[in-house]
């Protein structure tokens, strides 16, 4: 969502941490033959997931436990970050389209305001390490990463709520 004085534009894009993880999943079943579950994918993500390469993240590894998708035993992989960014590579783009065509829709006081201030990601998906530099690469404009991504967007509109009649002019179509 991108607003400014009262001018709001938005779009819904389905994806979120979860289609990242199935990419993740799917990943290791195709690459590995492994089968992991939804909390195994979660972990990889956080502990060597990335959006875009940098030399420190490319150089983690992680032993990953799952089972064997052919003998059904369990079985240990080691797995790079650049592998675990190559498999979420399509749901990332979704992302980064999605952000695009808002910037293509956005008006000129608003696109103004954004390349003064840059765009401020948030909610879980904000902390995937690299989905910053991967947005500002691919737009040429600054990305911040709010300071409590997974609470500012709920605290925000608490805000809003507790000063509705002040704020009632934003929610009014033009």
């Amino acid at each position: 969502m991108l607003s400014l004085q009262g001018t709001v534009l938005s779009e819904s894009v389905r994806v979120a941490g979860d289609e990242l993880n199935d990419a993740i999943i799917q990943y290791m079943k195709k690459i590995h033959n492994l089968v992991i579950g939804e909390r195994t994918a979660e972990e990889i993500k956080i502990q060597v997931g990335s959006a875009y390469p940098s030399k420190e993240i490319d150089e983690q590894s992680m032993e990953v436990r799952g089972r064997h998708l052919l003998s059904g035993l369990p079985q240990t992989v080691t797995i790079k970050s650049p592998e675990i960014r190559e498999s979420m590579a399509e749901p990332l783009s979704v992302i980064v389209d999605a952000v695009k065509r808002t910037l293509e829709r956005t008006p000129p006081e608003l696109a103004s305001d954004i390349i003064d201030r840059g765009i401020m990601l948030a909610g879980g998906g904000a902390l995937l390490c690299g989905l910053d530099t991967l947005i500002s690469h691919e737009t040429g404009i600054v990305v911040h990463v709010a300071a409590d991504p997974l609470s500012c967007v709920v605290l925000g509109t608490g805000r809003v709520l507790e000063n509705f009649k002040q704020l009632e002019r934003v929610f009014h179509e033009r």
